[in-house]
């Protein structure tokens, strides 16, 4: 469910990958005692800035780099960071950024509007340098640095989306030697960075080190450095957490998180989530030359057909049943937390059965004596789901998708596939219908492009969809949202084109998932959550949970497990990103969270 472009692959060792010596690590978390450890279940797929796009890679960069801007613990809004202030000109086709003076690289060279330049030119010259954050330089014109303080970006139309240009910036005197990116392997640590956190180590399967940056420009993290574990599974994570052996875990089950009420040093954290949880239905797939391509069923390239099987779904089912009440029913396409945006249908398409099955008599799938309904040319309507093998709530979903297209006729087929599969056949469009889903920003722009034509893959691949969705209507509204500066105007817009959306019901969004998460209180405190009210350590538009966190004197005594011996594997494939191969996979959807 989360993201991009053709697969792209490359024979990567991200330089930034460097395993580090076991003993040493160990040891160094044992003396540091302050080495706040996070509990991964998703894959990093690559610390490689221009490249990475997962959440957890996502959460690394924003510790180790700086953006221009970011936004407030509190409520979303945007803040200065690397720029501490900004103006555009009248036509709002010019932008000037004033740099932050006395920002310094972590080997001890000056921060300046020339990285941010550097940074910005690569990805608009170099495709594999816009891997990960190309939508955010694509309509750049040009940009300069006059002077070490002044960044100047100059775009093509008026963009709304100025100040939440969350990318990466990095270092100009160490990139600027890399002549390719896709294939840069670099086995010096630590790797130079500015933000809170330095990455000082990494190991294949088992775990990412960063270490607190003492020269931090907001001042020194309390604790002595992050280290993220990664596990096979949720369980083996949550298990860890008990122990004592990790300190924060999060995508938790709603199982899992009620299991944890009570536990001695344990303090659960359920806040309002950022994903949704979607169906998307291929509405006849093309590539950007109206080329039809992939393995959709015609049947669905009708919107009634689409319309029909929305309401054929029980939301509140699903929310009860698979998310153990953890959530909210979908609707709009923008989840709540971003309550701005957030539309809900006014006539929204309920659990109808009679409806669902008026609107395929309509559309001319006629109802046998059998039951099963059948194609114009007399052949039983069947669809493929395909979904994560190895995601529980999935495999929910799938049966009672099943179960509820069988009362109308309708023949499922579930497709459980690993990640990698999945991601293969989403960019290929080798679906009916599949499990889908994405992490939404505090700026909507970034998932709504998802949806326009222009997303599409070229005859040659690439491409960044999300349903195939190609409507003119969708993309008049998108582009308009993007050049108003009036914010009630904007919001408008955004939600016009959330409501033709869901009128072309090629995604379903069926629930906006809380998300569950649990640290060890014994040890840490001051977790600054994101928004402020239900918000989230883990993940966040940000660095704030991790650098407010305080360490108790029984994690600066020092406790814990050394995970050197630990692999992990995922969906029974061992990751090999050592210091050969690493797979730098530029997909839509590496897992069920996104690329943000």
């Amino acid at each position: 469910m989360s993201r991009r472009f053709a697969v792209l692959w490359a024979v990567l060792l991200v330089g930034l990958l460097a395993p580090m010596p076991a003993t040493a690590q160990g040891d160094g978390a044992r003396q540091d005692g302050a080495t706040l450890r996070i509990g991964l279940q998703q894959q990093i797929d690559s610390l490689n800035p221009f490249l990475g796009y997962t959440v957890p890679s996502s959460d690394i960069f924003r510790s180790i780099y700086p953006t221009l801007t970011t936004y407030s613990p509190d409520d979303f809004s945007v803040m200065p960071e690397l720029a501490e202030s900004w103006q555009s000109s009248p036509d709002r086709l010019t932008w000037t950024f004033r740099i932050r003076p006395g920002v310094k690289w972590s080997d001890g060279q000056p921060v300046t509007a020339h990285d941010a330049a550097y940074t910005f030119k690569r990805m608009m010259t170099d495709p594999a340098a816009s891997t990960a954050n190309g939508n955010v330089v694509e309509n750049f014109e040009a940009v300069t640095a006059p002077d070490d303080s002044t960044l100047v970006i100059r775009t093509k139309t008026p963009q709304a989306t100025m100040l939440a240009i969350d990318a990466p910036i990095v270092p100009e005197h160490v990139w600027s030697k890399v002549a390719d990116v896709a294939t840069f392997a670099n086995d010096q640590m630590p790797v130079v960075g500015s933000g809170p956190f330095t990455l000082t180590g990494y190991r294949a399967e088992q775990d990412v080190t960063l270490t607190a940056n003492p020269e931090f420009w907001r001042g020194a993290p309390k604790i002595a450095g992050l280290r993220f574990i990664q596990f096979k599974n949720s369980d083996a994570a949550v298990q860890a957490l008990r122990k004592g052996d990790v300190d924060v875990v999060q995508k938790l089950t709603p199982a899992q998180f009620d299991a944890l009420a009570g536990q001695r040093g344990i303090q659960q954290v359920r806040g309002q989530g950022r994903r949704f949880f979607e169906l998307s239905l291929n509405p006849g797939a093309a590539n950007s030359e109206n080329q039809p391509i992939g393995t959709g069923h015609p049947a669905l390239k009708d919107v009634r057909v689409r319309q029909a099987i929305d309401q054929a779904i029980d939301r509140k089912v699903l929310v009860d049943r698979v998310l153990g009440g953890y959530g909210q029913e979908g609707g709009g396409y923008l989840p709540p937390i971003f309550s701005d945006y957030q539309w809900t249908p006014p006539q929204p398409r309920t659990f109808d059965p009679a409806a669902a099955n008026r609107k395929l008599d309509e559309a001319g799938y006629a109802r046998g004596a059998d039951g099963i309904r059948r194609t114009p040319q007399g052949e039983p309507l069947n669809f493929n789901l395909v979904l994560h093998g190895s995601r529980s709530e999935d495999t929910q979903v799938g049966e009672f998708v099943k179960r509820w297209l069988a009362g109308l006729g309708i023949g499922v087929e579930l497709q459980p596939v690993s990640d990698n599969q999945l991601n293969d056949r989403t960019t290929s469009a080798d679906y009916d219908m599949v499990i889908s889903g994405w992490a939404a920003n505090p700026d909507p722009d970034y998932v709504l492009r998802l949806q326009t034509c222009a997303s599409r893959p070229g005859p040659n691949g690439g491409g960044n969809p999300d349903t195939f969705l190609c409507d003119q209507q969708y993309d008049d509204l998108y582009h308009r949202q993007l050049g108003e500066f009036d914010q009630a105007k904007r919001v408008d817009l955004v939600k016009q084109a959330q409501a033709r959306f869901y009128d072309q019901a090629a995604g379903l969004i069926l629930w906006y998932q809380n998300s569950l998460e649990a640290y060890r209180a014994d040890r840490y405190s001051g977790f600054s959550l994101q928004p402020k009210s239900d918000g989230v350590i883990v993940a966040q538009q940000g660095y704030w949970g991790y650098y407010g966190a305080q360490p108790t004197d029984k994690a600066l005594n020092g406790s814990g497990t050394d995970y050197t011996g630990v692999a992990w594997v995922l969906g029974g494939v061992v990751v090999l990103v050592g210091v050969v191969v690493a797979l730098v996979v530029v997909r839509r959807r590496a897992t069920a969270d996104t690329r943000e």
